[in-house]
């Protein structure tokens, strides 16, 4: 069941509108097209701007902002009138706001609730896709993005920096000894580890660069520059862990091995190369980082 909050002086009985939109706005809407335009993306984003788009045809609307759980989107010009109105689908309400050219005559309100009511299955329906789509990209425990979503990610990045000859490299992080610490402590033990280690990788990293968990204790950043890039970030890393106080009770380290992509090379060669000064670090004697130079 779908309600329908009215805001005090939706319309008024003045006809203060302007003769080029009322000619273009008095055509009947086509109900059905406009269904199958609000269901044709799974984006929130294109679903909304059609909406938009749609309202604007019909209604004196410059602008429109809705707020729905946690997404927030605004489409036009905001000035003019003002009106607000709330959707209640599946207990998840809906604030919208309309920006108007002028006020509603009583037909245009009636259209104006028709038309908003068809908005809210698809809105749901997009918003409930992206939000299984990103579960499925990334670590529920690290809130980092996982194997796949790593992938996925490296493929597009090694793409734009072809195209643009941009450094790109790769940081390899692998936590020392952790299999001991988790038999010895415990696996919820090892849970909160990961997860303040995952905290603690988020803060570290640069907006451009990305982290993920791609199993176990091991972990992947993307960094968007070269090997000196990729160094600033092995010792933020390793400074930051010497700061938690439950990694220096535990003495929880790490050891890292970094990379440089080389033109026309795979991201598997990448990987790998990286992986090799890891256990370089490794053999250094753990809670440092090595770097591939080849």
């Amino acid at each position: 069941m779908m309600n329908l909050g009215l805001a005090a002086d939706f319309y008024s009985d003045e006809t203060r509108y302007l003769p080029e939109l009322l000619d273009s706005q008095s055509r009947e809407p086509d109900l059905v097209q406009i269904i199958q335009q609000l269901h044709e993306s799974l984006d929130p984003r294109t679903v909304f701007a059609c909406f938009g788009k749609i309202m604007g045809q019909h209604l004196p609307i410059l602008g429109i902002k809705l707020r729905y759980n946690k997404y927030q989107f605004t489409w036009g010009r905001h000035q003019g009138l003002s009106i607000k109105q709330q959707l209640v689908h599946q207990g998840n309400t809906a604030q919208l706001e309309y920006s108007l050219a002028a006020p509603l005559l009583p037909s245009q309100a009636k259209q104006l609730q028709l038309l908003q009511t068809l908005v809210i299955l698809p809105l749901f329906n997009a918003t409930q896709f992206q939000e299984m789509s990103q579960q499925a990209m990334y670590d529920s425990l690290t809130r980092l993005g996982n194997r796949h979503y790593y992938i996925e990610s490296l493929k597009k990045a090694i793409a734009t920096s072809t195209r643009h000859d941009n450094p790109l490299s790769i940081v390899i992080l692998d936590l020392d000894n952790f299999k001991m610490l988790n038999d010895v402590h415990g696996h919820h033990f090892g849970d909160t580890v990961l997860s303040e280690f995952g905290q603690l990788l988020t803060k570290a990293i640069r907006n451009t660069d990305q982290a993920f968990r791609v199993g176990g204790d091991e972990f992947v950043v993307v960094v968007r520059g070269d090997l000196a890039a990729a160094e600033i970030l092995c010792r933020r890393v390793l400074q930051a862990m010497s700061g938690l106080p439950l990694f220096e009770k535990h003495q929880v380290q790490a050891s890292l091995g970094f990379s440089q992509w080389k033109s026309d090379e795979t991201a598997c060669s990448l990987y790998e190369r990286a992986d090799k000064a890891l256990y370089r670090a490794k053999a250094a004697g753990r809670r440092c980082y090595r770097a591939d130079l080849s």
